[in-house]
């Protein structure tokens, strides 16, 4: 038996790109850190939270890359000097990367007790209808 896949469906057309998009997220790896909810808020938008306690705004960026919403966040190492009898909070870096579809659009981000909110819109498409003649061949 053979395993159909989205770029080889017979009634899904022109979707390759999706396919390769699927796989390369899978192999991304994403480890677990930072932790972090997706929800939707309303039927057009969305919001990624991210547990970020100890970063700063300035230790943190947002951009979007190729379809891709990027954060990174960078701790700057300020143990000198100081003794720890243990040491349990990691000052990390990371990147996490989001796949946004056609239409996505990445709003506002507020700080709120350790928590990055990143806010995402979804535009409406407009419903299109088309009619094609049919030529006498």
């Amino acid at each position: 038996m053979t395993k159909l896949t989205l770029g080889t469906h017979p009634f899904l057309l022109g979707f390759e790109e999706l396919e390769r998009l699927v796989e390369r997220t899978a192999k991304s790896g994403n480890e677990g850190y930072p932790p972090y909810n997706i929800e939707q808020t309303s039927g057009t938008s969305y919001r990624i939270t991210l547990a970020v306690a100890g970063f700063a705004e300035d230790d943190l960026s947002i951009t979007v890359e190729d379809n891709q919403l990027v954060i990174r966040g960078r701790q700057s190492d300020d143990s000198e000097g100081r003794v720890f009898l243990h040491r349990g909070i990691a000052a990390r870096q990371f990147q996490r990367a989001f796949v946004l579809a056609e239409g996505v659009d990445v709003g506002e981000a507020t700080m709120e007790n350790g928590l990055l909110h990143v806010d995402l819109t979804r535009a409406v498409p407009e419903s299109v209808v088309q009619t094609i003649n049919i030529r006498k061949g």
